[in-house]
C-alpha cells in the first residue's frame, strides 16, 4: 500500500541547496557580466592582459566570479538532484 503525501518526509526546509544555487547563479552571472563589459566597454582583452585599469578590475572580477560561481552552482545542482532523487525512494 502507497504511503500517503502526509506521512512522507520531506527533506530539510533549510539544507542549503536553495542558498548553493542562489549563489552560484549569482557569482557566474556577475562573471559573465564583467566578461561582457570588458569586451563591449572597457576596451576588451589581449594576450598580454587588458588595455585599461578598468578593464583589469573587470578581468580579475571575472577570473575570480566564473570559477568559484561555476563550482557553486554545479554543487547546488548536484544536491537538488540528489534531494529529489531521495524524496524518489521515500
Amino acid at each position: 500500500m502507497a504511503e500517503s503525501p502526509a506521512n512522507r518526509e520531506a527533506a530539510p526546509p533549510n539544507d542549503g541547496t536553495r542558498q548553493l544555487l542562489q549563489w552560484g547563479s549569482w557569482m557566474l552571472g556577475s562573471g559573465l557580466l564583467a566578461v561582457f563589459l570588458l569586451q563591449a566597454f572597457l576596451g576588451g582583452f589581449s594576450p598580454t592582459g587588458a588595455s585599461t585599469n578598468t578593464g583589469w578590475f573587470a578581468l580579475i572580477v571575472a577570473l575570480m566570479c566564473i570559477p568559484f560561481g561555476g563550482l557553486l552552482l554545479t554543487l547546488g545542482v548536484a544536491k537538488w538532484l540528489h534531494n529529489r532523487r531521495a524524496a524518489r525512494q521515500r
